[in-house]
């Protein structure tokens, strides 16, 4: 067992170091999207703990997103309100201990991602 997680280890470790900004990006989305669900199914269990911990966890990514977002294009300004707006949403969520609340992250969190992954599948279209 112990030689399955070295193997996925390595694999994730090459699949990271491999990998293009971009793809870099949607990891990251993925990311969040994975520990907003855990932080939902913690506190769907009552564990505030670990809810807490998952919670941290996703506000960390989207202070990341925010921190690399690039002024000089008009669109930054948009994603760094919803980034504001997620991350306002997560803690309030967290304070309240409110399920809908997290999901209602998780929504804007994928709907991010679903953007990023558009203008990936349009900027391979164009580069081909």
């Amino acid at each position: 067992m112990a030689m399955n997680n070295a193997a996925a280890a390595a694999y994730q470790r090459s699949k990271i170091q491999t990998a293009s900004p971009a793809e870099l990006t949607l990891m990251l989305y993925d990311g969040a999207i994975k520990f907003c669900n855990q932080a939902i199914m913690s506190l769907e269990k009552d564990d505030y703990e670990k809810c807490n911990y998952y919670i941290q966890k996703t506000k960390r990514i989207i202070v990341e997103f925010r921190s690399t977002l690039d002024f000089k294009y008009e669109v930054a300004k948009d994603f760094d309100r919803v980034y504001d707006y997620i991350y306002w949403v997560l803690t309030r969520a967290n304070v309240k201990k409110d399920v809908e609340m997290l999901q209602e992250a998780l929504k804007r969190i994928r709907e991010m991602r679903d953007t990023w992954k558009e203008v990936m599948r349009l900027n391979k279209t164009e580069t081909a």
